[in-house]
């Protein structure tokens, strides 16, 4: 390990994941930038997604897992997260997606060589390959966030500061978490970059987005008129 690496908090909620939680663990285990620690809360499984966390607890010593005695969901377990975490930076990290090994090598790379807030990067959709984003990559994102984000929000490398600054994420969205927090990040002027360089995979089936389409659908529309939601979960 280099000593001159600064800490990177990966932060992971997982919830009913037994059957995908195995790679997403191994693709942060496996990074090339190996000061880390890795924080993750179970948001109350009612499967074995505690057993298949385990497996991995004993043989790394940098993992750390945390159990919600109640769901929650997931934007006040990544609060919870953030105040567990000891790193200079936070790396989001999905519990049915797959980071390339030299994905937070490269993201922190980005942020320490520019002076930058936050760094990014496009994804592909497992399974298919499909870049996303796609079009909107190419065009001002303080304009496209107005209609949609553009961020992948697992592809997230953050400065730990930048997001005590803003408050974390917004606990009154239950849903499109990462859109408020993007979009806030965006108005008031945070510095980032975003590769073109896939550096993650994201899985587009059986998922939140996918599963609870009119919710997010619900939340997102509150970004975009900046208004407080209002909907009970």
């Amino acid at each position: 390990m280099n000593k001159n690496q600064a800490l990177v908090s990966v932060i992971m909620s997982t919830y009913n994941s037994e059957k995908t939680i195995k790679g997403s663990i191994e693709s942060i285990l496996n990074q090339t930038y190996q000061n880390l620690e890795f924080l993750i809360v179970d948001d109350f499984s009612e499967d074995n997604t505690v057993n298949e966390i385990d497996r991995y607890i004993n043989k790394n010593k940098n993992i750390k897992l945390f159990k919600n005695k109640e769901n929650i969901g997931l934007t006040k377990s990544l609060n919870f997260l953030l105040g567990k975490s000891n790193g200079k930076y936070i790396a989001r990290q999905d519990d049915d997606d797959i980071s390339d090994l030299k994905r937070i090598e490269k993201q922190v790379e980005l942020i320490e060589r520019y002076d930058l807030d936050f760094s990014s990067s496009r994804a592909k959709i497992m399974n298919t390959n499909k870049k996303i984003p796609g079009v909107s990559y190419y065009l001002p994102f303080n304009i496209i966030i107005k209609y949609k984000n553009p961020f992948i929000h697992g592809a997230l490398l953050i400065k730990k500061e930048v997001l005590d600054e803003i408050g974390g994420y917004d606990n009154d969205f239950y849903y499109s978490q990462d859109y408020k927090l993007m979009t806030k990040l965006l108005n008031e002027g945070y510095q980032y970059k975003f590769t073109d360089e896939v550096l993650y995979t994201l899985n587009m089936s059986d998922n939140i987005s996918n599963n609870k389409k009119a919710e997010q659908q619900y939340y997102a529309n509150c970004v975009r008129r900046n208004t407080k939601p209002n909907l009970i979960i």
